[in-house]
């Protein structure tokens, strides 16, 4: 699935409560090590997941910190190191739009 698909997904949600499109780029790119200007290049190129995580600079140290339930399943316990990276991301953009505060979506 294109990551392009689904980031507009995210930015609605967390603008639908309250938060910006910055602070859901913000999030991603903390997680992911792109800059501002490369992330957009990965969603102008419609890179699917895949892609998208196996090109970016330098996944955030802190990821592993990221713990919870999304979908009814433990973040830390998903296996498929892809799968876990999505739900990494998912999670942080539901700490987001939940209104955590940005100090604590990025550990």
């Amino acid at each position: 699935m294109p990551f392009a698909t689904v980031y507009p997904l995210y930015v609605q949600k967390a603008e639908r409560k309250g938060r910006t499109k910055e602070e859901v780029d913000r999030v991603i790119c903390w997680l992911t090590g792109y800059s501002q200007s490369a992330l957009q290049g990965q969603i102008k190129k419609k890179v699917d997941f895949e892609t998208f995580f196996a090109q970016a600079p330098a996944m955030n140290p802190n990821s592993s910190l990221i713990k919870g339930l999304i979908c009814g399943i433990r973040v830390e316990d998903i296996e498929d190191p892809l799968m876990q990276r999505i739900r990494q991301m998912d999670k942080l953009v539901d700490e987001l739009a939940k209104g955590k505060s940005m100090e604590k979506v990025l550990r």
